[in-house]
């Protein structure tokens, strides 16, 4: 449901508070011990760091915009000199005509052309004068690194142009997507950045930014367990955007089709499963996504991917089979989470393209080639 202010899709859950106390045995440092990092780091240069992010801001934010429905508001950047807008789809969704207002304070209304609920983006199309049009300057989220430098530039609790600073705290991150999957549940989205710059309800849509000033992600969630008194939710350091990668390969299709049709594998599949499970699988090894369930006559159960199909009468287990496939690569490049094959797929494959999967069966290596479908 849309909120008054803002809206950003928030994933909450509830964190249960572990005390533990413990004593470090710290050795005495050596040559071998002694960290060689800081032979690589530079003198932090704060004047210079300080005027690189106010030049960030005069030359971004003339092209950072506020979203105005009847129920919400976001953020939104100009994408070209045409007038298209990349936001939110959840900024936007159920409307066709919205406010866009720009830092000069120059207002319009655009036409919504375009929305894909499962990456969550969206692409307004505004005709304004060329004086309000400043198209930002796009990133490439492959060359990214944890712990790089990330500006976001959008508008909390609608107060327009704020300016937030952080890291890219992660990176391959998956999320929930508010497109139902067939047989139940919600397709997965994938190349998600985590970040720990502040976002709050009303930065959905806007720019995440290097320090080059490019636009490398687009915000879209947090994940928090703290709200305000009317019951928003307030930023705890955990923030997600969408790749500026990802919005390459999706924009340009909204804008001329108003839609992406995404590959389609027809899977479900889980990662980072604990040892003892794994050992209850009998899986040779600990990295890999396992597949759980295939979607009858999907592309996945056409090419003879196999699930799992045997129960390990285990009650605390019950409905994790055994016998599944363990996708360990596609086209040759490994698989060590679900997740990297999301963001493969959705990076380098489109519908009628064959892809092959590396499995691990029944401890044996097989590939496995797969021509993809239209995800439903």
């Amino acid at each position: 449901m849309k909120r008054q202010t803002a809206l950003l899709i928030i994933l909450v859950f509830a964190a249960a508070m572990l005390a533990c106390q413990f004593t470090a045995i710290t050795p005495e440092p050596t040559a071998e011990t002694v960290p060689t990092i800081a032979s690589d780091l530079q003198p932090v240069d704060l004047v210079a760091q300080q005027e690189r992010l106010t030049l960030i801001y005069e030359q971004t934010g003339r092209g950072v915009v506020s979203i105005r429905t009847s129920t919400a508001q976001g953020s939104g950047w100009v994408y070209d000199s045409d007038g298209h807008i990349v936001t939110n789809n959840h900024v936007v969704e159920g409307e066709t005509r919205v406010e866009v207002d720009f830092p000069s304070g120059y207002k319009t209304y655009g036409d919504v052309i375009g929305v894909d609920a499962y990456s969550d983006l969206a692409v307004i199309k505004v005709e304004a004068p060329a004086s309000e049009l400043f198209p930002l300057p796009l990133g490439d989220s492959d060359s990214l690194r944890v712990g790089q430098s990330v500006v976001a530039i959008g508008n909390p609790f609608g107060l327009s142009g704020t300016m937030t600073t952080g890291i890219i705290s992660a990176l391959g991150r998956s999320m929930p997507s508010r497109a139902a999957a067939p047989g139940g549940g919600y397709f997965s989205s994938g190349d998600i950045i985590q970040t720990d710059a502040a976002l709050n309800p009303g930065n959905s849509g806007g720019p995440l930014l290097s320090l080059d000033g490019e636009v490398i992600g687009i915000n879209s969630a947090l994940r928090t367990t703290n709200y305000t008194d009317t019951g928003e939710p307030v930023n705890s350091g955990i923030g997600f955007a969408i790749s500026i990668n990802t919005a390459k390969r999706i924009v340009p299709s909204l804008i001329q089709n108003g839609r992406f049709d995404y590959p389609y594998l027809g899977v479900s599949a889980v990662d980072d499963l604990s040892l003892d499970i794994i050992e209850l699988l009998g899986l040779p090894q600990a990295t890999g996504a396992y597949v759980t369930s295939i979607i009858p006559g999907g592309p996945a159960e056409q090419a003879g991917l196999r699930a799992g199909n045997r129960s390990m009468n285990i009650p605390r287990y019950e409905g994790l089979l055994a016998g599944g496939d363990l996708i360990i690569a596609a086209d040759g490049k490994e698989i060590r989470l679900f997740d990297d094959l999301l963001s493969y797929l959705l990076l380098h494959k489109s519908p009628g393209d064959t892809i092959v999967l590396t499995v691990l069966r029944d401890n044996e290596q097989v590939d496995v080639t797969v021509t993809l479908g239209t995800r439903p």
